[in-house]
């Protein structure tokens, strides 16, 4: 095999086993993120995170249970996420920077299709 093929493949290999990076938002956003009140701020940057990873058009940090936060940190075990018109479980943990404009990390699992059903019980809408 040629040496810029095995460079090439070590790349691809280089760039696949890297973390996600936090994607950074834009000037609105941030505009928008910045009128809230701390505890908002937090939680609006870490769904908007989950929303970006998941490819989602919502997230939602306090379906099942009410998030733990910190000044800085949220641990959101009982959200959800909806993508393709579908409503998923979701747990996830978010730290962001004290201006809560960047994120340090974000661990997340995607759980359980939501049933339909279920929909009205927990608020959630097409």
């Amino acid at each position: 095999m040629p040496k810029t093929l095995h460079i090439a493949n070590a790349a691809v290999v280089c760039v696949l086993t890297l973390p996600m990076v936090a994607q950074a938002i834009d000037k609105k956003t941030a505009s928008q993120i910045e009128k809230l009140d701390p505890s908002d701020q937090l939680e609006q940057r870490c769904d908007l995170e989950g929303m970006d990873r998941l490819k989602a058009d919502k997230v939602i940090s306090y379906t099942f249970s009410r998030p733990k936060h910190s000044d800085v940190h949220i641990e959101a075990q009982g959200a959800v996420f909806r993508r393709d018109g579908e409503w998923y479980r979701l747990a996830y943990t978010c730290t962001t920077s004290a201006d809560h404009l960047s994120i340090i990390a974000f661990d997340m699992k995607p759980g359980a299709r939501i049933p339909h059903e279920d929909w009205d019980r927990y608020y959630l809408y097409p």
